[in-house]
């Protein structure tokens, strides 16, 4: 049974000219010690996917239609209450900027500390003791001084680090990484992904890997999804999809990473942006910007079809006659 299976999700903001649709009917799985990355676009849907099933939509977004469920149990309809013990003991959350996700306030111990025992049935001493592990595991010189540190006394690579720590505290069996690496040098990223790759290996946990970041996705991910105006463009295994993409869409964003084995002036480019959420084309999103558009494109939205080892939502793939 999959960890995390989210069904036609579809995540949706009212304003006062009607209501936009954010993310319309997005659906995968994740296996248990799995890590799934999720791609693309700045505005493609990829932290709000995160964030619902974090349960921290921000209002006056929510969630219209769709299922999650967790270890075979339905999450999104829960409760605030019901869903800040899931938040944290079941699922634990990687967020961009680590000063967002500690206070300034309290040391890094104590914070740690706290959390543990919202969650674990054990005594603050244990949960101190607990606290320092969670630090060395990380990575954290000298845990047993760090502790009684305060978030401003660590550098942003070993900020995030705590942060991680704090996603593990509750030993919670899916983490939401949302661009965990994005602001850190890429020797710290290098490391940091190594850290998820590790923990995900020693504790079974699966990983929703959310980034822009193509590299970081072929060195740590076992499967990617790939999202376009709020839709699964295209999912499968990672060495399959970047080798051999079957949605045009992510056979853009393949060649336009750098490649270094080859003499070329110009990098490759996706022509046009990304749909603007009022303005989403009928049929396929993608097809203003498709050099492989035919007329069924424009009218037909696809849903995602078997492309060989990947699923892709793309017309090209459909069987003859269907």
């Amino acid at each position: 049974m999959p960890l995390l299976e989210v069904k036609d999700l579809v995540v949706e903001f009212p304003n006062r000219r009607g209501t936009l649709r954010a993310l319309d009917g997005v659906s995968f799985a994740i296996e248990p010690g799995e890590i799934l990355g999720v791609v693309g676009e700045s505005g493609a849907g990829k932290s709000l996917t995160g964030a619902a099933i974090i349960g921290l939509l921000e209002p006056p977004g929510r969630i219209a239609s769709g299922e999650i469920w967790l270890e075979g149990r339905r999450i999104d309809n829960l409760g605030a209450k019901e869903m800040r013990q899931v938040r944290g003991r079941h699922v634990g959350a990687i967020f961009q900027d680590p000063l967002t996700s500690l206070n300034p306030l309290y040391t890094v111990g104590r914070q740690l500390t706290e959390t543990i025992l919202t969650h674990l049935p054990m005594s603050r001493a244990a949960a101190r003791q607990r606290a320092i592990e969670l630090l060395a595991d990380t990575g954290i010189p000298a845990p047993e001084q760090r502790v009684d540190h305060y978030p401003h006394q660590f550098s942003g690579g070993m900020r995030q680090r705590v942060v991680i720590a704090l996603a593990l505290a509750a030993e919670p069996r899916l983490i939401v990484a949302d661009e965990p690496t994005t602001a850190l040098d890429v020797s710290i990223q290098a490391q940091i992904i190594q850290l998820l790759k590790s923990i995900c290996a020693s504790r079974g946990a699966a990983v929703m890997l959310i980034t822009h970041d193509m590299g970081v996705i072929a060195e740590t991910c076992d499967r990617v999804a790939v999202l376009y105006a709020g839709r699964v463009a295209e999912i499968g295994p990672v060495h399959e999809l970047i080798n051999h993409p079957a949605h045009p869409y992510t056979a853009g964003l393949m060649a336009a990473i750098p490649d270094m084995s080859e003499e070329r002036e110009r990098l490759h480019q996706i022509d046009g942006a990304m749909p603007r959420l009022n303005a989403i084309p009928p049929g396929c999103a993608y097809h203003p910007r498709c050099p492989q558009a035919f007329a069924r494109c424009h009218t037909e939205r696809p849903e995602l079809l078997d492309a060989g080892v990947t699923q892709a939502a793309c017309w090209l793939h459909a069987k003859e006659g269907a």
